[in-house]
């Protein structure tokens, strides 16, 4: 596709800027909501399965009509309609970018598909029944308690996050574990409460090559065998493209996916086998109906009324107007207590980049550092620093207005806690007292899904995806590479062999250094 325009080259970005230090720089809540008592129902939105409150952050109608208008001026719609055609918009790998495809429904054709789709959804619906079938099998063994997923970065955060949050319906008799770390004690202590005769590993990696995780691999399968394991075959399954080096250990049960697929959008895939394990066929399948249907919105919605669309411009105008330089996301339930992590990923691997689909180095700051807590524990612990603190951090929460639990009285204060924080954060406390003073007009943003379930949770984790979209699309990025990645792991591998030998030729002092006092 035809390079777009960046948002710092459309002629709304002067307009913003003059409109920034005119007034929206200082904009005043409490204000606002006095001057417009439409305010709520214009900055409130419901799209599949999310309620959005975005009416307690520092934008007005102005700001936000400059934004869409900008974001149509760099080609947002043509290229979100590109990704969903399957055009090579990862343009410094040359790949498609067709997670979406992963949730599409089987026949669905889309306007602008290219050639190769229509084969590829058949290849996702045949790879999908499979492994559904095999999950549901798995599922159904009082042989098998439990399951360990073995992988690292997206083999590991979605699965783990997902099967967190729907913990209410996986299947009971099995304990679901997650190895990431290369750190041996985290596999160890896996281990430490398994029978290697009632377990089953997968092992999750597209190339097998992973060093983490083939390393956490083939210690487990050492371990398998020295427990007195029989029959790798049968309790090793890997979720990879290359079924040869899985067949070299042993493992003949496979699951491939595609090299559209990027890790950190592959919960959608095979790597989901874990979730869908735990929640069954039937619970899967609902995930990816709710993700869809949160696409379906994404490709279809005006932009005044597209979710996805408004926080991306949302995350655009406090980056690089307000100067923002993080935002908290608190979860006020339970079961989305990876969920901080799982979106850190998402977020900064996919928008944390210093140039443009070009190559030019960017004039204006990209991804902001997301982190965060679930809200009742982040209250006791960081929320001192949002509501007193000398820098402004936009706080995000997700709460759930449906409880999966009979325990009196807890949920509606979870909830009542939830309201709170974003009200104290926005109305403030005025006091003589500096000690006792909330400055309040502090944002937030609230979503709210109505129950927490597998159609929910695919919604909520594709209107992220989506919205990471639309920032990095207005930045002019790519946001599906991770050349970021790569260097690290190079040296990791050269000092490796260092550390074996005690070779401090080329290095630098302060790396020889710690070289030298880890050998000891």
């Amino acid at each position: 596709m035809s390079m777009l325009l960046r948002c710092d080259e459309t002629p709304q970005w002067p307009r913003l800027r003059a409109h920034f230090g005119a007034e929206g720089g200082g904009l005043d809540l409490r204000q606002a909501f006095a001057s417009d008592a439409q305010r709520f129902a214009h900055f409130s939105q419901a799209a599949p399965h999310v309620f959005a409150d975005l009416s307690k952050n520092l934008w007005d109608r102005q700001a936000e009509a400059l934004l869409l208008d900008m974001a149509r001026s760099c080609g947002l719609a043509q290229r979100r309609d590109a990704m969903f055609a399957g055009q090579p918009i990862n343009c410094t790998e040359g790949r498609a970018v067709l997670h979406t495809l992963l949730r599409r429904p089987a026949g669905l054709a889309l306007p602008g598909d290219q050639p190769f789709v229509a084969a590829a959804l058949e290849q996702v619906h045949a790879t999908l029944d499979a492994m559904l079938a095999y999950a549901d099998a798995v599922r159904a063994d009082d042989a098998i308690t439990d399951v360990v997923n073995i992988g690292i970065g997206g083999s590991d955060l979605g699965p783990h996050m997902a099967a967190r949050a729907l913990d209410a319906y996986q299947v009971p008799g099995k304990r679901f574990h997650f190895v990431s770390n290369i750190d041996g004690h985290e596999l160890h202590g896996v281990l430490q409460g398994l029978r290697p005769e009632r377990t089953l590993f997968l092992v999750a990696s597209k190339t097998f090559t992973t060093i983490e995780t083939m390393t956490n691999a083939r210690s487990a399968l050492a371990w398998f065998t020295a427990q007195g394991g029989r029959d790798v075959a049968c309790h090793f399954t890997a979720l990879t493209t290359n079924v040869q080096a899985a067949a070299a250990l042993g493992i003949t049960t496979t699951f491939g996916f595609w090299d559209w697929v990027g890790g950190r959008y592959s919960l959608w895939s095979a790597i989901g086998l874990p979730l869908a394990i735990a929640i069954g066929s039937a619970g899967f399948r609902a995930l990816l109906a709710g993700a869809h249907a949160m696409d379906e919105h994404f490709r279809t919605a005006p932009f005044a009324a597209n979710l996805p669309v408004r926080l991306g411009l949302l995350d655009l105008w406090y980056r690089n107007f307000h100067g923002f330089t993080s935002r908290c996301l608190a979860p006020y339930h339970a079961g989305l207590a990876h969920l901080p992590a799982y979106l850190q990923q998402l977020e900064m691997e996919s928008n944390g980049k210093r140039v443009d689909l070009a190559g030019r180095e960017l004039p204006m700051a990209t991804s902001p550092v997301l982190w965060g807590e679930p809200g009742s524990n982040g209250q006791h612990a960081f929320f001192q620093m949002l509501h007193q603190g000398s820098d402004v951090l936009p706080l995000e929460i997700v709460a759930v207005r449906q409880c999966a639990h009979a325990l009196p009285g807890h949920h509606e204060m979870l909830l009542a806690n939830a309201l709170a924080q974003t009200q104290a954060l926005m109305v403030g406390r005025a006091s003589a007292d500096g000690h006792r003073h909330f400055p309040g007009n502090r944002p937030s943003t609230f979503l709210l899904l109505e129950a927490l379930t597998p159609a929910s949770l695919g919604a909520l984790i594709a209107l992220q995806e989506h919205r990471v979209f639309v920032s990095g699309s207005l930045w002019g990025i790519n946001s599906f590479d991770q050349w970021g990645v790569e260097l690290g792991k190079v040296l990791a591998c050269d000092l490796q062999q260092r550390l074996a030998s005690g070779d401090l030729s080329g290095l630098d002092a302060s790396t020889a250094g710690l070289l030298s006092r880890l050998r000891g």
